[in-house]
């Protein structure tokens, strides 16, 4: 029961920490200035890769947390399920203090979650480049791969189906040879022609030979059908497969391409309204309406569910001058 006590004499463990994540802001979302010195392409690398880093610390934190929480909850359950918490009448404490640990574990496990596809996200847009390169090469491969096994189906296709062809002129020409040798015995018996007869005779002897012949070889033919007819199953799942593969590829390309052009749109956003701040400022200077700007509305896309409106815009305009209009 020490254990019950120590919990309810510490509810929350992380407090701080908890209303720094939901209130506050991560040290890296504040505006961050490079050195004149420094490129700004590697001072935006070094600032992106930063931000990753708080938030996988971030995670960690909190991951540690969760683990806590959860042995906390093991520990409340088995005092649920204690006769002594029954007897002291704590049952009712008990389970308030393991409600309030199952609401902070769904809490941390949702933060975690929302930290993951953030870090997923940013790590994306940092590595974009080699990322799409690999995707593109991987891409190709599937493709030489597919391309390649496509070759070798038409070319046992065209194997079989001459083998086929083949085994059934060769069956059927040997039947036909019987049965022309079987006519021309009958037709000597027929007219009395002993010569013919025992000419026919030997012909029809040697046509049930080679149609003996020709059967064995149709069975082997049928066996050979059947194990190219194996080998094209064999190629079309490799087919499949490399088909798959490319897809499966392709949609990865396109989810970092959309990742990467919804940034675009935000940066292109951004660019748009400190125009429009400018425009604002000329709108005011000169004594006029701003109503064909007040219906403004552009949507962020990514990870924020945010707007920038025509509001944003009158307060870009409080920062220009006229220097700045006339800047052109």
């Amino acid at each position: 029961m020490n254990e019950i006590n120590d919990l309810k004499d510490h509810p929350e463990s992380l407090t701080i920490e908890m209303e720094s994540l939901q209130g506050g802001r991560l040290p890296h979302e504040a505006a961050v200035e490079c050195p004149e010195t420094v490129e700004p392409s590697n001072c935006t690398a070094t600032i992106q890769m930063n931000e990753i880093q708080e938030l996988k610390e971030r995670r960690e934190r909190l991951s540690i947390e969760m683990e806590i929480t959860g042995g906390e909850i093991c520990r409340l359950e088995a005092a649920l399920e204690s006769p002594e918490t029954v007897e002291q009448d704590r049952e009712r404490d008990v389970r308030n203090q393991y409600n309030e640990r199952k609401r902070k574990l769904d809490s941390l496990n949702l933060e975690i979650h929302t930290l993951n596809r953030k870090i997923y996200r940013r790590e994306n847009l940092v590595n974009r480049e080699t990322l799409m390169a690999g995707y593109v090469e991987t891409m190709a491969n599937w493709k030489a791969d597919e391309q390649e096994l496509a070759e070798k189906r038409q070319s046992l296709c065209t194997r079989l189906d001459q083998i086929r062809q083949q085994a059934q002129e060769d069956l059927a020409k040997a039947r036909q040879a019987e049965t022309d040798a079987a006519t021309a015995y009958a037709q000597a018996v027929a007219w009395g022609d002993t010569e013919g007869e025992n000419s026919a005779n030997a012909d029809a002897q040697k046509a049930a030979a080679r149609l003996a012949t020709a059967t064995e070889h149709h069975r082997r033919q049928q066996l050979i059908i059947m194990a190219l007819e194996q080998e094209l199953v064999t190629v079309d799942e490799h087919i499949t497969e490399a088909q798959e593969e490319h897809k499966k590829i392709e949609k990865d390309a396109i989810r970092l391409a959309h990742i990467v052009l919804e940034e675009q749109w935000n940066e292109a956003a951004k660019a748009l309204f400190e125009v429009g701040g400018k425009l604002w400022t000329t709108y005011n200077l000169l004594n006029h309406d701003q109503i064909g700007l007040m219906k403004l509305v552009v949507p962020e896309q990514g990870e924020n569910f945010h707007s920038w409106k025509w509001e944003e815009l009158s307060e870009r305009a409080c920062r220009y001058t006229v220097q700045d209009v006339l800047a052109i």
